[in-house]
């Protein structure tokens, strides 16, 4: 195993090294720029055509398929994980106050990424044999960029990465709230969690996307009013930690170098890849489930995918990174000092760091409701990528494979809850950048396309 994990740790840093940092950030750059800063020039409308609709009922209408807010949700609840809560914190220990800038960052630019992608993702949908909508980056790669190998190597990786990201570092996190707040056994978390789970794929997609319907709203209610109570009890400390943010996210030095920065790269590359971890957008990956709707216009179905990446990102992130800098629970000097030595394994991350900020407020009650917020955003996020995966494996052998996808699944959502969390999140880290690479080569290549569909909608508004 050691060894397996110094090679993925070479591979990690080769992946996630400035070409990628580059490429995700310039992506989303190119995007932002001939869109006219879409983001904010037409916020108006992206909220009026996904969060508003929802409340005229418009974004729930179907003819017998997947609605456009149930695709939505689906998306949401594998961008709404770990990645809300350790992977917030382990941002933070990694890179510093300065990362959540740099978050914020790969978040802005990344709304136009998947805009692009779940946009190209409609317009080279195709109908499966049971007349419901199929899609995916494997399908605009090889019919639009008429590309097999690429189309081929992003299915590998996105059925690699879904047992990663999407199963076993959620698992892991589930496993190590529950054990630590109510001493329940990692066995026991395990197979309880794999039954319910199998109770969820058994039903297709149009169970999964109920389920998800109901279980992401309520979710992100639970977890943001704990929250926001944190943060009202400790409002004298935001303009400090807006200010560490800004101030540390430029810090050139060497983390070891001094007690106010931890360098600017270690900061960014930080902050983007746990974004990417957290809100996915330039892997592809939620293309799978927007190009289910049942949505006649490309743009419209590729600015719920933008609303995605804010509420996930923007909004959610943001929260965490305030309650655990606020709370006083994070020493930025002795985090600094101990980034890059062995000194930082002995200090507080992950999950665990945020139980310790909720813990200010509620107690010994803080732990207990990071922990069931924790599951309720794993499991969650394991219904949503086992979707992905499903497709992804379906596509490289045909859909006769998905029972025997399903299966693996579960047995590795058994595995996850029994394995030690660092590895897990560096192989996660590693299927991203892995996955990342063919989607955003197609993208990046068929983005004409893109900006001709946003021209025609543009026109027709």
């Amino acid at each position: 195993m050691d060894d397996i994990l110094q090679v993925n740790e070479r591979l990690r840093g080769l992946i996630w090294g400035a070409p990628m940092l580059i490429l995700l950030l310039g992506t989303g750059l190119y995007f932002t720029a001939v869109t006219g800063v879409f983001q904010v020039r037409y916020c108006a409308l992206w909220l009026r055509k996904t969060l508003f609709s929802c409340f005229t009922g418009a974004a729930r209408r179907t003819s017998g398929g997947v609605s456009p807010f149930a695709a939505m949700c689906t998306a949401l609840a594998a961008t709404v994980g770990t990645g809300n809560i350790a992977g917030v914190a382990t941002a933070l220990t990694l890179g510093g106050p300065g990362a959540v800038l740099w978050l914020w960052v790969s978040a802005f630019v990344g709304m136009m990424t998947a805009f692009a992608e779940n946009t190209l993702g409609m317009l080279y949908r195709e109908r499966g044999a049971d007349g419901s909508w199929r899609g995916g980056a494997m399908l605009y790669l090889k019919n639009g960029l008429h590309s097999p190998l690429l189309a081929g190597a992003f299915a590998l990786f996105c059925v690699l990465a879904s047992f990663g990201i999407g199963n076993m570092s959620q698992c892991n996190s589930i496993a190590q709230g529950l054990s630590g707040s109510f001493g329940i056994p990692s066995g026991i978390v395990g197979a309880v969690t794999a039954v319910l789970l199998g109770a969820v794929l058994l039903g297709g997609l149009k169970r999964l996307s109920r389920v998800t319907e109901t279980l992401v709203p309520f979710m992100a209610l639970f977890y943001m009013g704990g929250a926001v109570v944190v943060l009202w009890v400790h409002r004298a400390n935001l303009p400090q930690a807006f200010a560490q943010i800004c101030s540390m996210a430029f810090d050139t030095r060497a983390g070891t170098g001094g007690v106010l920065g931890y360098g600017m790269m270690q900061a960014v590359r930080a902050g983007v890849s746990r974004g990417v971890f957290s809100n996915e957008a330039g892997l592809g990956s939620s293309v799978m489930v927007h190009t289910a709707a049942d949505a006649k216009e490309p743009c419209e179905q590729g600015m719920w995918a933008v609303f995605e990446v804010f509420f996930d990102t923007i909004v959610m992130c943001s929260v965490t990174a305030f309650v655990i800098l606020t709370s006083g629970v994070y020493d930025v000097s002795r985090y600094a000092l101990a980034s890059g030595t062995p000194l930082l394994s002995q200090l507080t991350t992950g999950a665990q760091l945020t139980a310790e900020a909720f813990s200010t407020v509620f107690g010994r009650f803080g732990g207990g409701f990071v922990a069931v917020s924790l599951a309720l955003f794993a499991f969650s996020t394991l219904l949503g990528w086992s979707y992905y995966g499903q497709r992804a494996a379906a596509y490289l052998m045909g859909e006769r494979v998905i029972p025997v996808y399903k299966a693996a699944f579960l047995l590795a959502a058994v595995a996850g809850c029994m394995m030690r969390l660092e590895p897990v999140w560096a192989l996660s880290d590693t299927f991203n950048g892995l996955m990342a690479l063919p989607n955003l080569a197609g993208v990046l290549a068929l983005r004409r396309q893109v900006i001709a569909e946003w021209c025609r909608y543009k026109h027709d508004l």
